[in-house]
């Protein structure tokens, strides 16, 4: 499981080279409010509603003495804006009083902070400071045990078995990039299993959705949709610039040619 865990990893560094943390920020705070606020929401809507939420709070200072209410309107798009509001202020005056207003970087210090479980620190950790960590969100939980990397259900479980076949300086690309392929192919509903490059190292091929490539190839969401199709062996007329990131013509579809 190791082994095929870790070449799961290798293939979808090839098929999302610039996977990355989907949200917008600046720094450590910004960065831990997104967080918080992308609970059961979109990144894209929270990018929407960060802009004006950090230009009226530009510092863990200006939310720790926030009017709840006004922070509650100006995150009220990303849902439960009542809660919501309330943990980023919480946070922001845990900030204040046990870190003189800077972020900490450690998951030790993180956890402690109201509105920050480990997901929530492990994103902060691995973007903001460098320090890898698994991100283990509803799309990584999901994969994981769809791929029979897991049986866990209870995401620090999760992470505590793929921190244990996976070399920690990929914690946080693994995570970027398993999050990209939840977002794009493998949906939680109706999986494009029939049009998916990791179809040889899955045994939910077929289970999770459709198995024909016509009716697949419709469910994928992505720019790159014509590169991801290439990866999965129905474009071979692609030729982007991504085929660069190949060796020698090799592609990702021979990484997964045989299974553990």
């Amino acid at each position: 499981m190791v082994r095929r865990a870790r070449r799961i990893n290798r293939t979808l560094a090839v098929a999302y080279p610039n996977a990355h943390c989907e949200l917008d920020f600046r720094n450590p705070y910004e960065l831990a409010v997104a967080t918080i606020l992308s609970a059961q929401c979109t990144d894209v809507r929270v990018n929407m509603t960060t802009p004006a939420l950090f230009a009226r709070y530009p510092s863990p200072a200006d939310l720790a003495v926030a009017n709840q209410e006004e922070v509650e309107e100006l995150v009220r798009p990303t849902g439960f804006y009542r809660n919501k509001a309330a943990n980023i202020i919480g946070f922001a005056q845990g900030v204040m009083e046990q870190h003189g207003g800077e972020v900490p970087g450690t998951l030790e210090e993180l956890v402690k902070l109201p509105g920050v479980g480990r997901k929530t620190a492990n994103v902060v950790l691995g973007n903001a400071f460098g320090v890898p960590g698994l991100t283990v969100d509803t799309h990584f939980g999901r994969l994981v045990r769809r791929m029979g990397l897991t049986e866990q259900e209870d995401p620090v479980r999760v992470e505590h078995e793929m921190m244990e076949v996976l070399p920690r300086a990929e914690w946080t690309w693994f995570s970027h990039r398993l999050i990209f392929h939840g977002r794009r192919v493998c949906h939680s509903r109706r999986a494009a299993c029939g049009a998916c490059f990791l179809a040889a190292d899955c045994p939910s091929y077929g289970v999770a959705g459709p198995a024909e490539p016509e009716t697949a190839e419709k469910l994928i969401k992505s720019d790159d949709r014509e590169w991801l199709l290439y990866l999965a062996g129905l474009n071979d007329g692609y030729s982007g610039e991504k085929l660069s990131a190949l060796d020698d013509g090799d592609s990702a579809r021979n990484t997964t040619a045989t299974q553990d």
